[in-house]
């Protein structure tokens, strides 16, 4: 099966598979975006011609997730890791404590890096059955000196995701990286969302962040410049200069999307192709094991082993002979992890679903 350019099916976990048709815009205005005499990586981040880039970037973002009018939309660097220092430092108060979820490696890094900085309460912990499942989020007790509750919403590593947004009684922190604009989402429903880039939005370097205007007040004063959340939003983002670029390729991502459909298009395409990959799994009487139990089962990171070591090598060595690459897991997990966002195509899950099973079917 051709793709465009004769590229592969790229299954990584990040950065990701981008839509052919935004590399091709990308491309063509690469030496001369809309006859300005320069190219996006070229624009000063204080003209006019990148301030309309970054403004429309911002409104396209706000129509795609239906941001309300009391949040701030930022485009901040460091990743989504940096926010795990950041969060704590401008959100949680003196004499207060921080609440988080931990259902796979990184709610597990997000509450070990706020431990370091203050009080903090594991709310809830699933490493002891190995990462496989989600609580109910509204059911988890809080403690009384919280100042948020922070959770993944999904789960790259282990393969396991929340599908709703929960009412709490604190401020809800979440981050989103992995399944940011999947699917619909009530962004009225928390404090703060945050989400690196590369794995549903564009290319690494920026951090997308929203924020419910009032808890810009909680930031401490005299923070560092750099940590002060408060101080990014009041500079929209432009405090030092911003990854102009990567910014500039997640507004033609939220472009394409708002022309393809919007979150509830993108969500059934989504669920379609995860559950082709599921299928397999789940037909070839226990030769390939999903990780996640089926309930929490993620529909952007499908998680699975194989009956040995040796067969996986085998598997994950024909599979690049079917233009099938990155599907090598997380060392932490092993097997394999199949990653189709946005804009991978379902025609990549047909294809890795038939090698499934004529694999099974050789060697089970």
């Amino acid at each position: 099966m051709s793709q465009p350019y004769d590229r592969i099916f790229n299954f990584s976990a990040g950065p990701c598979t981008l839509p052919v048709e935004v590399l091709e815009e990308a491309r063509d205005g690469m030496l001369n975006w809309n006859g300005s005499g320069m190219g996006v990586m070229e624009m000063s981040h204080r003209g006019k011609v990148f301030d309309g880039i970054f403004q429309q970037t911002k409104a396209w973002l706000k129509e795609l997730a239906g941001v309300p009018d009391n949040y701030q939309v930022l485009f901040l660097q460091g990743g989504a890791t940096f926010q795990n220092t950041m969060v704590p430092m401008n959100l949680r108060g003196e004499g207060q404590t921080a609440d988080y979820v931990v259902t796979g490696a990184w709610g597990k890094k997000s509450h070990e890096a706020a431990a370091l900085l203050g009080p903090t309460n594991k709310a809830f912990d699933a490493k002891a059955e190995g990462y496989r499942s989600v609580p109910d989020l509204e059911a988890i007790p809080i403690s009384p000196s919280s100042a948020y509750l922070h959770f993944t919403s999904n789960e790259t590593i282990q393969g396991v995701e929340f599908f709703t947004d929960p009412v709490v009684s604190v401020p809800l922190v979440c981050d989103m990286s992995s399944d940011i604009l999947s699917r619909p989402f009530d962004v009225s429903r928390y404090g703060l969302i945050y989400a690196g880039a590369q794995k549903n939005m564009g290319p690494a370097g920026v951090t997308l962040v929203i924020v419910r205007e009032d808890l810009l007040q909680r930031t401490p004063a005299n923070m560092q410049p750099m940590l002060d959340l408060k101080l990014m939003a009041e500079n929209d983002s432009m405090y030092n200069t911003p990854p102009c670029w990567s910014i500039y390729m997640c507004g033609l991502v939220y472009k394409w999307m708002l022309k393809e459909g919007g979150l509830t298009v993108f969500r059934d395409r989504n669920r379609e192709k995860a559950s082709v990959i599921y299928r397999a799994i789940d037909e070839s009487e226990g030769f390939f094991k999903g990780h996640a139990d089926p309930s929490a089962r993620s529909v952007m990171n499908v998680t699975f082993t194989l009956p040995s070591e040796e067969l996986t090598e085998a598997f994950l060595k024909g599979a690049k002979a079917h233009q099938l690459d990155g599907l090598k897991g997380h060392r932490s997990v092993g097997g394999c992890r199949a990653s189709i966002y946005n804009a991978f195509p379902l025609e990549g899950c047909e294809v890795l679903a038939g090698y499934m099973r004529d694999f099974a079917a050789k060697n089970g």
